[in-house]
Protein backbone atom coordinates (compact mmCIF):
# COMPACT_ATOMS: atom_id res chain seq x y z
CA UNK A 1 0.00 0.00 0.00
CA UNK A 2 1.32 3.39 -1.01
CA UNK A 3 2.32 5.56 2.16
CA UNK A 4 1.81 9.45 1.97
CA UNK A 5 4.59 10.12 4.79
CA UNK A 6 7.65 8.75 5.58
CA UNK A 7 10.67 7.14 3.80
CA UNK A 8 10.54 4.53 0.92
CA UNK A 9 10.04 1.14 1.89
CA UNK A 10 13.94 -0.40 1.98
CA UNK A 11 15.92 2.47 2.18
CA UNK A 12 17.17 4.32 5.82
CA UNK A 13 15.49 6.61 6.25
CA UNK A 14 15.26 10.69 5.77
CA UNK A 15 18.83 11.84 7.28
CA UNK A 16 19.60 13.71 10.04
CA UNK A 17 21.18 17.08 10.29
CA UNK A 18 24.17 15.73 12.13
CA UNK A 19 23.92 12.54 9.59
CA UNK A 20 23.80 15.41 6.70
CA UNK A 21 27.00 17.42 8.75
CA UNK A 22 29.42 14.17 9.07
CA UNK A 23 28.51 13.19 5.24
CA UNK A 24 30.15 16.88 4.54
CA UNK A 25 33.04 16.54 6.62
CA UNK A 26 33.96 13.25 4.67
CA UNK A 27 33.73 14.73 1.45
CA UNK A 28 35.34 17.70 1.99
CA UNK A 29 38.14 15.44 3.74
CA UNK A 30 38.80 13.67 0.44
CA UNK A 31 38.93 16.45 -1.78
CA UNK A 32 40.86 18.26 0.36
CA UNK A 33 43.07 15.27 0.35
CA UNK A 34 43.19 15.44 -3.57
CA UNK A 35 44.41 18.94 -3.88
CA UNK A 36 45.85 19.77 -1.04
CA UNK A 37 50.05 18.91 -0.08
CA UNK A 38 50.55 19.26 4.00
CA UNK A 39 54.10 19.55 3.47
CA UNK A 40 53.36 23.15 2.48
CA UNK A 41 50.73 24.34 5.20
CA UNK A 42 52.70 26.33 7.68
CA UNK A 43 50.18 25.25 10.36
CA UNK A 44 50.45 21.97 10.27
CA UNK A 45 52.48 20.03 13.13
CA UNK A 46 52.77 16.11 13.78
CA UNK A 47 53.55 15.57 17.85
CA UNK A 48 55.55 12.87 19.86
CA UNK A 49 51.98 11.53 20.43
CA UNK A 50 51.23 10.75 16.65
CA UNK A 51 48.53 12.54 16.03
CA UNK A 52 47.80 16.53 14.66
CA UNK A 53 48.12 19.90 15.26
CA UNK A 54 46.94 23.21 13.99
CA UNK A 55 49.18 25.88 15.57
CA UNK A 56 46.68 28.86 14.05
CA UNK A 57 43.87 26.95 15.87
CA UNK A 58 45.53 24.80 18.73
CA UNK A 59 43.30 21.71 17.73
CA UNK A 60 43.71 18.22 18.22
CA UNK A 61 43.62 16.05 15.49
CA UNK A 62 43.35 12.17 15.19
CA UNK A 63 44.37 11.77 11.48
CA UNK A 64 45.79 13.56 8.45
CA UNK A 65 42.10 13.49 7.10
CA UNK A 66 40.57 15.06 9.83
CA UNK A 67 43.42 17.77 10.13
CA UNK A 68 42.05 18.74 6.15
CA UNK A 69 38.31 18.77 6.87
CA UNK A 70 39.27 20.94 9.94
CA UNK A 71 40.58 23.47 7.65
CA UNK A 72 38.03 23.65 5.21
CA UNK A 73 36.11 25.03 8.62
CA UNK A 74 34.55 28.32 9.18
CA UNK A 75 36.89 28.10 12.76
CA UNK A 76 40.07 27.85 10.86
CA UNK A 77 39.26 30.31 8.08
CA UNK A 78 38.12 33.18 10.27
CA UNK A 79 41.87 32.77 11.63
CA UNK A 80 43.38 32.99 8.69
CA UNK A 81 41.50 35.69 8.17
CA UNK A 82 42.26 37.47 11.50
CA UNK A 83 46.09 36.42 10.79
CA UNK A 84 46.15 38.11 7.71
CA UNK A 85 44.49 41.66 8.82
CA UNK A 86 47.24 42.03 11.58
CA UNK A 87 50.10 40.91 8.95
CA UNK A 88 49.09 44.01 6.91
CA UNK A 89 48.38 46.22 9.79
CA UNK A 90 51.62 46.00 11.10
CA UNK A 91 53.60 46.24 8.03
CA UNK A 92 54.83 49.63 6.58
CA UNK A 93 53.10 50.86 3.53
CA UNK A 94 55.29 50.99 0.96
CA UNK A 95 54.87 52.65 -2.62
CA UNK A 96 54.18 50.61 -5.22
CA UNK A 97 55.78 51.01 -8.65
CA UNK A 98 54.37 52.93 -11.01
CA UNK A 99 54.81 50.17 -13.92
CA UNK A 100 53.43 51.44 -16.97
CA UNK A 101 52.04 48.70 -19.13
CA UNK A 102 52.70 49.20 -22.97
CA UNK A 103 50.55 47.67 -25.32
CA UNK A 104 52.23 46.39 -28.81
CA UNK A 105 50.50 47.60 -31.57
CA UNK A 106 49.31 45.10 -33.65
CA UNK A 107 49.30 46.14 -37.31
CA UNK A 108 49.77 44.47 -40.48
CA UNK A 109 53.36 44.78 -42.63
CA UNK A 110 53.35 46.00 -45.73
CA UNK A 111 56.98 45.05 -46.66
CA UNK A 112 60.70 46.26 -46.51
CA UNK A 113 60.98 49.97 -47.39
CA UNK A 114 63.81 50.95 -50.18
CA UNK A 115 66.82 52.00 -49.33
CA UNK A 116 70.19 53.50 -50.78
CA UNK A 117 73.94 53.35 -48.90
CA UNK A 118 76.59 55.85 -50.00
CA UNK A 119 80.40 54.99 -48.89
CA UNK A 120 82.13 58.13 -48.44
CA UNK A 121 85.80 59.35 -47.17
CA UNK A 122 86.94 62.74 -45.73
CA UNK A 123 90.83 63.13 -46.90
CA UNK A 124 91.11 66.02 -44.25
CA UNK A 125 90.23 64.18 -40.89
CA UNK A 126 90.82 60.67 -42.33
CA UNK A 127 87.27 59.61 -41.45
CA UNK A 128 85.31 57.62 -43.31
CA UNK A 129 81.57 57.54 -42.65
CA UNK A 130 77.95 56.11 -44.56
CA UNK A 131 75.19 57.62 -45.60
CA UNK A 132 71.94 55.67 -45.44
CA UNK A 133 68.43 57.15 -47.22
CA UNK A 134 65.49 55.09 -46.43
CA UNK A 135 62.46 55.32 -48.34
CA UNK A 136 58.51 55.43 -46.84
CA UNK A 137 56.16 56.40 -49.31
CA UNK A 138 53.40 54.88 -47.04
CA UNK A 139 54.12 55.66 -44.01
CA UNK A 140 51.27 56.35 -41.85
CA UNK A 141 50.39 60.28 -40.88
CA UNK A 142 52.22 61.91 -38.45
CA UNK A 143 54.56 59.34 -37.70
CA UNK A 144 58.24 59.90 -37.88
CA UNK A 145 60.61 57.15 -38.40
CA UNK A 146 63.18 55.78 -35.76
CA UNK A 147 66.85 54.45 -35.18
CA UNK A 148 68.86 53.05 -33.11
CA UNK A 149 72.19 50.69 -32.68
CA UNK A 150 72.13 46.90 -31.55
CA UNK A 151 74.88 45.12 -30.55
CA UNK A 152 75.87 41.89 -31.75
CA UNK A 153 75.05 40.11 -28.72
CA UNK A 154 71.48 41.65 -28.44
CA UNK A 155 70.47 39.90 -31.59
CA UNK A 156 69.24 35.98 -32.79
CA UNK A 157 69.68 36.04 -36.12
CA UNK A 158 73.11 35.82 -36.56
CA UNK A 159 76.40 33.72 -35.27
CA UNK A 160 77.58 36.14 -32.82
CA UNK A 161 80.61 38.78 -33.76
CA UNK A 162 82.17 41.64 -31.82
CA UNK A 163 83.56 42.91 -34.98
CA UNK A 164 79.91 44.26 -35.91
CA UNK A 165 77.47 45.96 -34.74
CA UNK A 166 73.71 46.74 -36.37
CA UNK A 167 72.06 49.58 -37.36
CA UNK A 168 68.12 49.47 -37.13
CA UNK A 169 64.99 51.64 -39.00
CA UNK A 170 61.94 50.99 -38.42
CA UNK A 171 58.63 53.04 -39.44
CA UNK A 172 54.72 51.77 -39.41
CA UNK A 173 53.57 49.83 -41.48
CA UNK A 174 56.86 48.74 -42.48
CA UNK A 175 59.11 46.08 -41.31
CA UNK A 176 62.04 47.20 -39.35
CA UNK A 177 65.32 46.87 -41.74
CA UNK A 178 69.23 46.53 -40.27
CA UNK A 179 72.12 47.24 -41.54
CA UNK A 180 75.81 45.50 -40.34
CA UNK A 181 78.41 48.20 -39.85
CA UNK A 182 82.01 47.63 -38.27
CA UNK A 183 81.55 47.78 -34.57
CA UNK A 184 84.08 51.17 -34.17
CA UNK A 185 83.22 54.22 -32.70
CA UNK A 186 81.69 56.78 -33.82
CA UNK A 187 82.20 60.19 -34.04
CA UNK A 188 78.98 61.71 -32.17
CA UNK A 189 79.82 65.52 -33.05
CA UNK A 190 76.73 66.90 -34.41
CA UNK A 191 78.12 67.76 -37.57
CA UNK A 192 79.48 64.49 -38.28
CA UNK A 193 76.76 62.76 -36.61
CA UNK A 194 73.29 64.60 -37.91
CA UNK A 195 69.62 62.69 -38.92
CA UNK A 196 66.89 64.41 -41.60
CA UNK A 197 63.58 63.59 -41.99
CA UNK A 198 61.56 64.92 -45.30
CA UNK A 199 57.46 64.56 -44.88
CA UNK A 200 57.43 66.20 -48.76
CA UNK A 201 59.91 63.66 -50.43
CA UNK A 202 58.98 60.46 -47.19
CA UNK A 203 62.76 60.15 -47.14
CA UNK A 204 64.79 59.58 -43.56
CA UNK A 205 68.28 60.53 -43.90
CA UNK A 206 71.16 59.49 -41.46
CA UNK A 207 74.80 60.37 -42.18
CA UNK A 208 77.68 59.34 -39.33
CA UNK A 209 81.24 58.99 -39.23
CA UNK A 210 83.45 56.89 -37.82
CA UNK A 211 86.75 57.63 -35.61
CA UNK A 212 89.84 57.14 -37.23
CA UNK A 213 92.14 54.80 -35.85
CA UNK A 214 94.75 56.26 -33.67
CA UNK A 215 98.48 54.93 -34.51
CA UNK A 216 100.32 52.77 -32.54
CA UNK A 217 102.73 54.79 -29.66
CA UNK A 218 106.56 54.86 -30.57
CA UNK A 219 105.47 54.02 -34.73
CA UNK A 220 104.83 57.51 -35.89
CA UNK A 221 106.36 59.52 -38.56
CA UNK A 222 106.37 58.58 -42.71
CA UNK A 223 106.36 55.31 -43.33
CA UNK A 224 109.47 53.81 -46.23
CA UNK A 225 109.27 54.47 -49.56
CA UNK A 226 108.56 51.10 -50.90
CA UNK A 227 111.46 51.02 -53.70
CA UNK A 228 113.44 49.03 -50.53
CA UNK A 229 114.16 49.07 -47.34
CA UNK A 230 114.56 52.06 -45.12
CA UNK A 231 118.73 53.06 -45.11
CA UNK A 232 120.65 52.12 -41.92
CA UNK A 233 121.07 54.84 -39.16
CA UNK A 234 123.87 57.33 -39.97
CA UNK A 235 123.86 56.22 -43.55
CA UNK A 236 123.60 59.55 -45.93
CA UNK A 237 120.52 59.69 -47.89
CA UNK A 238 120.07 58.38 -50.90
CA UNK A 239 119.15 60.69 -54.06
CA UNK A 240 116.12 61.21 -55.46
CA UNK A 241 114.76 59.58 -58.50
CA UNK A 242 114.11 61.73 -61.18
CA UNK A 243 110.84 62.17 -63.02
CA UNK A 244 112.07 59.50 -66.09
CA UNK A 245 112.64 57.04 -63.51
CA UNK A 246 116.51 56.83 -63.93
CA UNK A 247 118.86 57.53 -61.58
CA UNK A 248 121.04 60.54 -61.76
CA UNK A 249 124.96 59.66 -62.33
CA UNK A 250 127.98 59.76 -59.30
CA UNK A 251 128.47 63.29 -57.26
CA UNK A 252 131.64 65.26 -58.96
CA UNK A 253 134.77 64.56 -57.18
CA UNK A 254 136.08 66.97 -54.66
CA UNK A 255 139.06 69.00 -54.13
CA UNK A 256 141.92 66.86 -53.49
CA UNK A 257 142.96 67.26 -49.90
CA UNK A 258 145.34 69.89 -48.64
CA UNK A 259 149.10 68.91 -48.41
CA UNK A 260 150.56 68.07 -44.54
CA UNK A 261 152.35 70.93 -43.24
CA UNK A 262 156.25 69.60 -42.19
CA UNK A 263 156.47 69.38 -38.70
CA UNK A 264 160.21 67.86 -38.68
CA UNK A 265 163.11 66.93 -40.52
CA UNK A 266 162.29 64.48 -43.74
CA UNK A 267 162.49 60.75 -42.78
CA UNK A 268 165.20 58.38 -44.49
CA UNK A 269 162.38 56.26 -46.47
CA UNK A 270 159.93 55.86 -49.08
CA UNK A 271 158.91 59.11 -50.61
CA UNK A 272 154.76 59.78 -51.08
CA UNK A 273 153.09 58.24 -53.69
CA UNK A 274 150.77 60.72 -55.40
CA UNK A 275 149.09 63.31 -52.78
CA UNK A 276 149.43 60.60 -49.76
CA UNK A 277 151.24 62.35 -47.05
CA UNK A 278 154.03 60.90 -45.87
CA UNK A 279 153.78 58.70 -42.81
CA UNK A 280 154.56 60.43 -39.44
CA UNK A 281 157.73 60.42 -37.34
CA UNK A 282 158.42 57.42 -35.05
CA UNK A 283 157.10 58.33 -31.46
CA UNK A 284 160.45 57.53 -29.63
CA UNK A 285 162.49 59.41 -32.12
CA UNK A 286 164.22 58.47 -35.38
CA UNK A 287 165.03 54.09 -35.37
CA UNK A 288 168.53 52.97 -34.02
CA UNK A 289 171.27 51.97 -35.93
CA UNK A 290 172.17 48.50 -35.99
CA UNK A 291 174.87 47.46 -32.64
CA UNK A 292 178.42 47.14 -33.72
CA UNK A 293 180.10 43.27 -33.95
CA UNK A 294 181.47 42.10 -30.26
CA UNK A 295 185.12 42.35 -30.77
CA UNK A 296 184.68 42.85 -34.49
CA UNK A 297 186.39 39.74 -35.82
CA UNK A 298 183.57 37.41 -35.61
CA UNK A 299 182.89 36.44 -39.32
CA UNK A 300 179.35 36.38 -40.68
CA UNK A 301 177.78 32.63 -40.14
CA UNK A 302 178.20 30.30 -43.15
CA UNK A 303 175.45 29.98 -45.62
CA UNK A 304 173.92 26.97 -45.35
CA UNK A 305 173.10 26.62 -48.87
CA UNK A 306 173.53 23.22 -48.98
CA UNK A 307 171.06 22.12 -45.90
CA UNK A 308 171.69 20.77 -42.54
CA UNK A 309 174.42 19.11 -41.72
CA UNK A 310 173.87 15.25 -40.56
CA UNK A 311 174.63 14.34 -36.99
CA UNK A 312 178.21 13.66 -36.23
CA UNK A 313 179.97 15.52 -39.19
CA UNK A 314 182.87 17.91 -38.19
CA UNK A 315 182.34 21.24 -38.71
CA UNK A 316 184.85 23.71 -40.82
CA UNK A 317 185.43 26.91 -39.72
CA UNK A 318 186.55 29.75 -41.89
CA UNK A 319 189.82 31.13 -41.07
CA UNK A 320 190.60 34.73 -39.96
CA UNK A 321 191.93 37.18 -42.14
CA UNK A 322 195.42 37.66 -42.46
CA UNK A 323 196.94 39.43 -39.61
CA UNK A 324 193.99 39.47 -37.22
CA UNK A 325 195.03 36.79 -34.18
CA UNK A 326 192.21 34.20 -33.96
CA UNK A 327 189.53 34.81 -30.92
CA UNK A 328 189.52 33.38 -28.17
CA UNK A 329 187.04 31.13 -27.40
CA UNK A 330 185.11 32.28 -24.36
CA UNK A 331 185.79 30.12 -21.33
CA UNK A 332 184.00 26.91 -20.56
CA UNK A 333 184.06 26.18 -24.27
CA UNK A 334 186.23 24.22 -26.30
CA UNK A 335 185.98 24.43 -29.96
CA UNK A 336 186.41 21.61 -32.57
CA UNK A 337 189.46 19.83 -31.94
CA UNK A 338 190.26 21.53 -28.46
CA UNK A 339 191.10 19.97 -24.77
CA UNK A 340 190.81 22.39 -22.24
CA UNK A 341 193.68 23.09 -20.22
CA UNK A 342 194.72 21.60 -17.37
CA UNK A 343 195.42 24.13 -14.61
CA UNK A 344 199.71 24.81 -13.64
CA UNK A 345 198.98 23.01 -10.36
CA UNK A 346 198.07 19.62 -11.69
CA UNK A 347 201.20 16.92 -12.54
CA UNK A 348 203.62 19.03 -12.79
CA UNK A 349 206.50 20.41 -10.35
CA UNK A 350 206.05 23.85 -9.32
CA UNK A 351 208.75 25.70 -10.64
CA UNK A 352 210.78 28.02 -7.18
CA UNK A 353 213.19 30.45 -7.68
CA UNK A 354 217.00 29.31 -6.68
CA UNK A 355 218.11 30.62 -3.20
CA UNK A 356 220.15 33.59 -3.10
CA UNK A 357 223.96 32.78 -2.59
CA UNK A 358 225.01 32.69 1.04
CA UNK A 359 227.63 34.88 2.18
Amino acid sequence: MDRDWGSKPGSGGAASAQNEAIDRRERLRRLALETIDLAKDPYFMRNHLGSYECKLCLTLHNNEGNYLAHTQGKRHQTNLAKRAAREAKDAPAQPQPNKRKVNPRKTVKIGRPGYRVTKQYDSESHQRSLLFQIEYPEIEDGAKPRHRFMSSYEQRVQAWDKRYQYLLFAAEPYEIVAFKIPSTEIDKVPSKFFTHWDPDSKMFTLQLHFKPRSQEPGKGGAPPQSGGPPPPSGAPPRPAQSQGGAMPGPPPPGPPPPAPHNRGPAMNGPQSIGNMPPPPPSMNGPPRPMPPTMGGGFPPPPQMGGGPLPMGAPRSFPSAPSGVAPPRPPQGFSGPNMRPQPPPSMGQPIMRPPPPPSQ
